[in-house]
């Protein structure tokens, strides 16, 4: 019952407010200021932050399907909750119980935002590569370095952060931990980045510099950092996976509403067997990624390891989101190109999911890598 109030809420918030403005801050590249408010009153950014700490506590099948639900809309908006929601975890699984009663309140209902700052220019998904470093001075780290593509970078105030506390571990991600920082002296947001599509979230470069911070805000402890990190982005490739479910059924009910009304030769271009051939394929790939999807995280929600199933569902899921997109702006043919249609969006905006959270040619190795350790003889 709760769940499908929650689903309604959300159906009657994205049809009144958001679907009438997401082209014109699309195009503009505004963020949605208005839209992060009512995020927050609907408890978005509290939305997997335990009950005991302020949140909703929702289960990852029900996330995803919230995730899902507002990306047929537009997907930026679930970028700027999902980022959110993987630092909290990570406060919430590994961090001191004073600094999980100090954050975890004041995350869940949005008073305090940001996000995951993993990425750095010459590491991605090679995360042991990243640079940035924290020394310890004391009762303090100073940190100093540079993360970019960071979601939520200009407008977010608080970040997770991976950073190198021994540059000379071996391996590598022994010598890396996780720190929660607040913006103030010596870390702030550089530049705001261009890109293709996902407009609206803003994605920036942080910059550290001679940055402290008390030793009391590293997450965990020092050389667990990267295990942290790995584990996080679970639950971002679940959101990713759902995203990439929104974004594929959005073209394919385009689709099937433009080839009802579009004629040539005389009928609609329904009737005509290579758009039908089209319609088949998307639903199709809909359907089998929205159940990859629920698998993955129902088995998340068990509290089991899930990175070969989550994988899979990143991994075709989005793929499914950039065939479709793909497909109907084929069908859509010139005002497919137009940006007076949702297609043109779409196509922008589907790369990017088969980019994010890990490529989905590092998903393919992960699946093959745990199906090979699943199955030893």
């Amino acid at each position: 019952m709760i769940d499908s109030q929650i689903l309604a809420a959300i159906d009657k918030w994205l049809e009144r407010e958001v679907a009438p403005q997401v082209m014109k801050l699309e195009h503009e590249d505004v963020w949605p200021a208005a839209m992060v408010e009512t995020m927050a009153k609907l408890g978005l950014f509290g939305a997997t932050i335990s009950p005991q700490y302020g949140g909703l506590g929702l289960s990852a099948e029900l996330y995803a399907r919230i995730v899902a639900r507002i990306s047929e809309t537009w997907m930026s908006l679930t970028g700027i909750f999902n980022s959110h929601l993987m630092m909290a975890l990570l406060v919430e699984k590994y961090a001191t119980e004073e600094l999980k009663k100090k954050y975890l309140p004041r995350f869940a209902t949005g008073a305090i935002r940001g996000g995951l700052a993993l990425t750095e220019p010459n590491a991605g998904t090679d995360l042991q590569a990243i640079r940035l470093r924290a020394r310890k001075q004391g009762n303090e780290y100073v940190l100093n370095g540079t993360k970019t593509w960071i979601s939520n970078g200009i407008h977010g105030s608080c970040f997770a952060v991976l950073a190198k506390t021994d540059p000379d571990a071996e391996p590598r991600h022994k010598g890396m931990a996780m720190f929660l920082c607040e913006k103030g002296p010596g870390f702030s947001a550089g530049r705001k980045l261009e890109k293709l599509g996902y407009k609206g979230i803003d994605s920036a470069e942080l910059v550290f510099q001679d940055y402290r911070l008390p030793a009391t805000n590293l997450i965990g402890e020092e050389g667990r950092g990267f295990h942290q990190a790995v584990g996080g982005l679970e639950l971002g490739r679940l959101n990713v996976a759902a995203r990439g479910v929104g974004v594929a059924n959005a073209a394919l009910k385009d689709s099937v509403a433009y080839a009802q009304v579009r004629k040539t030769f005389g009928k609609p271009i329904c009737e005509h067997q290579a758009i039908q051939l089209k319609l088949g394929e998307m639903a199709t790939r809909v359907e089998a990624a929205r159940l990859l999807l629920r698998n993955a995280a129902e088995i998340y929600d068990r509290g089991e390891r899930c990175d070969m199933e989550a994988g899979m569902a990143k991994y075709f899921a989005t793929e499914a989101a950039f065939e479709n997109a793909h497909e109907a702006m084929r069908i859509h043919g010139g005002y497919g190109y137009s940006k007076e249609f949702a297609v043109e969006r779409l196509y922008r905006d589907a790369p990017l999911l088969c980019i994010g959270e890990g490529t989905n040619e590092m998903q393919r190795i992960i699946i093959a890598r745990q199906l090979i350790e699943r199955n030893k003889i």
